[in-house]
């Protein structure tokens, strides 16, 4: 249970934010979990190679018809390399409440 202070000097920091006074410290706190998880995942690329996937994503305008086959498959590869499946299955591990199976999180293994 937070003390007075830590309860006036959120308020304080909420005044002087605009909008942040409508947000629960909860999904605040969330925000910041799902940050670091991004932040993990989006660091296993290069400079370069993050450069690369923004302008790809720029270029296509959100859509991969717009590109060339090669740039196509360029983009998948940076894509596969965040690994997305991963990067959703931790985001939903740290949001949920009660631990999630670690095939839920990592994916399936691999088929023997």
């Amino acid at each position: 249970m937070p003390n007075r202070f830590t309860t006036r000097a959120i308020a304080a920091a909420a005044g002087r934010m605009p909008g942040l006074r409508r947000l629960p410290v909860v999904k605040l706190l969330f925000l910041a979990e799902l940050a670091l998880v991004a932040r993990d995942h989006v660091g296993r690329l290069t400079p370069e190679e993050r450069r690369r996937l923004v302008g790809l994503v720029r270029e296509g305008r959100g859509r991969s018809r717009n590109l060339t086959p090669v740039e196509r498959e360029e983009l998948a590869g940076l894509v596969a390399k965040v690994e997305p499946r991963r990067f959703a299955g931790l985001a939903i591990d740290r949001l949920s409440p009660v631990p999630l199976p670690r095939r839920v999180v990592y994916g399936a293994g691999k088929k023997r």
